[in-house]
């Protein structure tokens, strides 16, 4: 069967969250779909679920051994037969009118744009990246969206723009079927982005699409993730940080502070010191650190110190 758009979905267990997940795809005004759930070993019994759902448009892969959401998707990807390309994740919803939106639009574009995203409603996370029940955000921050015109890889290594379940993708807009790191236990959207935008350009639309939840355990909220995530994003993007030398050192100093946080100061000051010959001012003056606060901070790195 060959359809427009396949949608993959990535789960490990979820039962709860998953029907209703799938339902948001299934029900939405564009049609000529298929969802593609990949099981991830859960040790729940997704498959009667999956069946129960009723729809021919639906298909079952499972990974026989857990190997995280990254590789679950290059699963979908591989299997997947549509010219164009979304996700969902098992405990979020789409909004309706979502596929169908984000179509008219990608069908408006000039072929050189491969991505048409969208923003989500995300509950359990304020602006200011406080976690908790009741606090809610609109993500990406509509404030400086991005534009066409702009150097969109110069944005997408300063930070992402993009969740994978509020995206819609031409199927050749990156290469093969590997699209995603399963290294990358955080930060995995980011980690993709930040190739993608070097093979083309990436249309904004302000519009929630989506309902994300969030919560306690999530590992968005998981430090040393993160840390291994933004790892990743350094050591695969070298030789595009080469030309946006700032850009590299505000990471290394974002990634130097989470392993301040985790207790590593001896590699932490080695990132600081490797910025410091890469671009200077973005450690300190204006950009970075500055007088008693680069202090501290520096401080904070010595032997014997408190993070």
């Amino acid at each position: 069967m060959t359809v427009s758009v396949s949608v993959v979905l990535p789960t490990y267990n979820r039962l709860l969250s998953l029907k209703v997940a799938c339902e948001s795809v299934l029900n939405q005004s564009y049609r000529d779909l298929e969802l593609i759930v990949v099981d991830d070993a859960s040790t729940e019994n997704l498959r009667a679920m999956i069946d129960d759902l009723g729809d021919d448009r639906v298909r079952y892969l499972r990974h026989a051994q857990n190997g995280g959401a990254s590789r679950a998707r290059n699963t979908g990807l591989a299997a997947a037969t549509g010219r164009f390309i979304a996700f969902q994740d098992s405990d979020d919803l789409w909004l309706p009118g979502k596929l169908e939106r984000q179509m008219e639009l990608m069908n408006s574009l000039p072929d050189s744009v491969g991505v048409v995203t969208g923003s989500k409603i995300l509950y359990g996370r304020d602006s200011a990246h406080n976690y908790g029940p009741g606090k809610v955000t609109c993500a990406p921050p509509p404030g400086q969206i991005l534009k066409l015109e702009e150097d969109q890889v110069r944005r997408f290594l300063e930070g992402n723009r993009i969740s994978l379940q509020n995206t819609l993708f031409r199927r050749e807009c990156f290469p093969g079927d590997n699209w995603f790191d399963p290294c990358a236990k955080a930060n995995a959207d980011w980690e993709f982005t930040a190739r993608l935008a070097q093979h083309t350009k990436i249309y904004e639309d302000i519009e929630p699409v989506v309902l994300a939840f969030i919560s306690a355990d999530s590992i968005s909220t998981n430090t040393r993730k993160k840390a291994l995530g933004l790892l990743r994003i350094l050591k695969k993007n070298r030789a595009a940080f080469a030309h946006y030398p700032d850009v590299h050192t505000k990471n290394l100093i974002q990634l130097a502070r989470m392993l301040v946080r985790l207790g590593k100061r001896r590699m932490a000051w080695r990132l600081i010191r490797a910025g410091l010959k890469i671009h200077p001012r973005s450690v300190i003056g204006k950009d970075g650190f500055s007088g008693v606060i680069w202090r501290r901070f520096r401080n904070s790195l010595a032997p014997g110190s408190r993070a």
